[in-house]
């Protein structure tokens, strides 16, 4: 992923109390209405001189952040602060509502992002207090989204709260994470007052909360080739009694690597088309012309990877993924590991953290209170603990999936997920997270484990969705 592009400022009450997070069982097909609202046509008209008058960033702030980023030192930005603190006069400094920093990746999508930040800077003043009422927005698709999130967990761990909300102005080609919070799934035509709609409500609208899964990956000693941005590499950790009581062999000297992931994680078919299409875009980036040309190539790019239509010089039983992987799981208040077997026809497997997925469809489903009930789950929440894993079984399949006519293959329901994956006559899996595909390494003898657990604190997310 590019690295986001920062720009400082804007609006609203601080101090809100985190609420459930938002339905996620909408209505399965997005109406017209809704289609024609994205385009920023209709709304609420925003007052830019109100607008600015909200937004406001003291001088000490602008200095900090400018040192802090030119030195990339922290220690430079409390300096420049306490300095820039002397030269203020008393009474220049004006109320605000909600201070917001906004992150643009210039290469999202269909590259909107350096027209936004012209916007940007049209609409933002100049002066803000920070701390304690600051607020995020991210101009980007999901990809960038989450490395922001990813940044903002750090503030977790150094207990350095309050940590702030987020919103998100789509750029990308999926946008599920800002389709799910009420962002919507696009970047407006009428963009120039969908821009100062998306600030003032940033400023205003609820905060809810979105869980976030660890995804923690020890092969056999070796390298992950193009790693993505969403992994990096750590120390190993222990995991003899895992291997011990489900007979894995995992090797004495391994390799581990650890990713968060808040939308969703897969393997098999499906990541290796986005494997390619990743490839292609980037060896012939003039063929990435927006999220709708994405998408067509995405498209056609899956007819070429047997995906449609599996080679007949193939042999039937390396297809499905079962021959590489044993999948369990831990449920709400369990501690032990249940193994699930997996169903011989799917050839891609999906762990789903929020409703959306592939470009706001609904693979898991709005499903009945009796299905529920005789499965043994839950509705699904981004927010509940829980994670939903389902199964793709061919294109054709994926392809009515997709549109919304048939149900994926419901497989589990789990508070903590692990993959045993072995090679046999595989030498390598396809695995992606959150749109960032890899070729995972695998090796025939040797075990190679991928934990997922949930983060023990939540994103906060801000509700679009008024």
């Amino acid at each position: 992923m590019e690295r986001a592009e920062a720009e400082v400022e804007v609006a609203a009450d601080g101090g809100h109390t985190p609420h459930s997070a938002p339905s996620t069982a909408p209505s399965a097909r997005v109406s017209i209405w809704e289609s024609v609202r994205a385009c920023g046509v209709w709304g609420k008209e925003v007052d830019k001189a109100e607008l600015q008058r909200q937004v406001v960033m003291p001088l000490y702030a602008r200095r900090a952040v400018a040192a802090a980023v030119a030195a990339k030192d922290e220690a430079a930005g409390v300096a420049a602060a306490a300095a820039a603190k002397g030269e203020e006069v008393e009474g220049d400094e004006v109320a605000v509502v909600t201070p917001i920093v906004v992150f643009v990746n210039s290469k999202s999508g269909g590259r909107h992002g350096p027209e936004l930040k012209v916007r940007l800077h049209e609409l933002i003043s100049k002066e803000q207090d920070i701390r304690g009422k600051l607020r995020i927005v991210v101009a980007g698709g999901d990809g960038t989204v989450g490395w922001v999130l990813g940044c903002l967990q750090d503030l977790y761990r150094l207990k350095r709260e309050p940590v702030p909300p987020t919103g998100i102005i789509p750029l990308g080609t999926g946008n599920d994470l800002a389709r799910s919070f009420g962002w919507g799934g696009s970047f407006p035509f009428g963009w120039r007052s969908a821009v100062k709609r998306s600030l003032s409500k940033a400023g205003t609208a609820p905060i809810v909360h979105l869980d976030s899964w660890q995804a923690v990956i020890t092969m056999p000693e070796g390298e992950i080739e193009e790693l993505p941005h969403a992994l990096k590499k750590v120390e190993p950790t222990d995991r003899l009694e895992f291997s011990k009581e489900n007979g894995s062999e995992l090797p004495e000297k391994a390799s581990c690597y650890k990713g968060v992931f808040y939308n969703y994680l897969s393997i098999g078919m499906d990541a290796q088309v986005a494997y390619g299409f990743h490839h292609l875009r980037d060896e012939k980036p003039y063929l990435a012309q927006g999220p709708v040309a994405n998408k067509l190539i995405y498209a056609g790019y899956s007819c070429t990877q047997g995906w449609f239509c599996t080679p007949c010089t193939a042999s039937p039983q390396l297809r499905g993924l079962r021959n590489i992987l044993r999948l369990y799981i831990k449920r709400v208040n369990c501690s032990e590991w249940e193994q699930i077997q997996m169903p011989s026809s799917v050839r891609s497997l999906v762990v789903l953290n929020l409703y959306n997925y592939g470009s706001g469809r609904h693979p898991w489903g709005n499903l009945k209170p009796d299905y529920l009930e005789k499965r043994g789950f839950v509705e699904a929440h981004s927010d509940d603990g829980l994670i939903e894993i389902f199964g793709l079984k061919e294109g054709w399949h994926a392809s009515l999936v997709m549109a919304e006519l048939i149900k994926a293959k419901h497989i589990a329901q789990a508070a903590a997920i692990k993959f045993e994956m072995r090679g046999g006559e595989w030498d390598r899996a396809y695995v992606q997270m959150d749109g960032e595909p890899w070729k995972q390494p695998l090796i025939q003898d040797q075990s190679t484990i991928v934990e997922i657990n949930k983060v023990p604190y939540h994103s906060l997310m801000i509700n679009g969705e008024q």
